[in-house]
């Protein structure tokens, strides 16, 4: 059976500056097709991490593999970046934008699919200085696929934007995912992971603490769901719930594998369950449980 080479593979990589290791022993492979997601709060790594294997960053040790090969000018050629922060050329219109980045590259997308892919044509002829967050943002999405590149970076792309925009973003990001094109996208918003992303990495002080699919993560630690009932809905308190249960801000989370039981046992106690919640585990609660910590650091 012939093996396929992954089209990056990241090897023991450590980041140090002086007595600290910002990144203290990484290594992943991604297959192609696949959007990696590198997951975390702010200080995890993830970004550094990123930084190395764009090239922006050098590691203190380690190696990067594209396509079976060290890393160096094929992959900066196939290889498109969305940086945290980028600065676009003011006084142009979004249209002279993306036909001044086509210019720099000798094999480029066709520009009405660009323009179509990341939704632009409402403001090819908008001044890129009065873009909104979201519109700047598919711009420079944009800018990052002009080269019909094969694997595409990009770092917490959604921070800052307002629910719609990052919903609307999404889109974007599952339409690129279509095309067969390799994403590595990091973010602390775990509802973008779980949307997004085939494989998770999280990541906590630099170091990746678990790996695997969003799903299976979440079926291997987790075998409830949680009620969430406001805790001024309870007419005694809280004290003579039976189940294991923890209060948060005001909101009372009950652990439970029988939902109808635990609902009987709740209208018993005379608890008012108009304004039940009744959710699934997901990301968030996966982290806290291994790391303790906020995801939104």
């Amino acid at each position: 059976m012939k093996t396929v080479t992954p089209i990056l593979q990241v090897e023991n990589i450590i980041k140090a500056f002086s007595t600290i290791r910002a990144v203290d022993g990484v290594s992943f492979s991604i297959d192609t097709g696949t959007c990696f997601g590198l997951l975390g709060p702010n200080g995890a790594g993830k970004t550094t991490t990123l930084e190395i294997i764009e090239g922006v960053a050098k590691p203190t040790s380690g190696n990067i593999l594209y396509k079976g090969e060290k890393i160096g000018k094929r992959f900066q050629q196939e290889a498109g970046f969305l940086f945290q922060t980028t600065a676009l050329q003011e006084f142009l219109t979004v249209i002279e934008t993306l036909k001044l980045f086509r210019q720099l590259y000798d094999h480029v997308s066709p520009l009405d699919e660009l323009i179509e892919t990341c939704s632009l044509e409402p403001l090819l002829k908008s001044d890129t200085r009065k873009l909104s967050g979201g519109q700047r943002q598919r711009v420079l999405l944009a800018i990052a696929l002009i080269n019909d590149h094969d694997i595409v970076c990009l770092d917490e792309p959604t921070t800052g934007m307002d629910p719609q925009a990052r919903q609307n973003f999404w889109e974007l990001i599952k339409r690129i995912k279509q095309k067969n094109k390799t994403i590595i996208l990091t973010t602390h918003y775990m509802e973008e992971a779980q949307q997004l992303c085939d494989i998770i990495s999280i990541m906590d002080q630099g170091k990746i603490i678990i790996q695997d699919k969003p799903e299976r993560l979440l079926n291997t630690h987790f075998d409830d769901v949680l009620l969430q009932i406001p805790v001024v809905n309870f007419p005694s308190g809280v004290k003579r719930l039976q189940e294991q249960h923890e209060i948060h801000t005001g909101i009372v989370s009950i652990h439970t594998r029988n939902v109808h039981q635990t609902i009987l046992n709740l209208n018993a106690l005379g608890v008012d369950l108009s304004q039940l919640i009744v959710r699934n585990r997901n990301l968030e609660d996966l982290f806290l449980k291994l790391t303790g910590k906020e995801l939104r650091a």
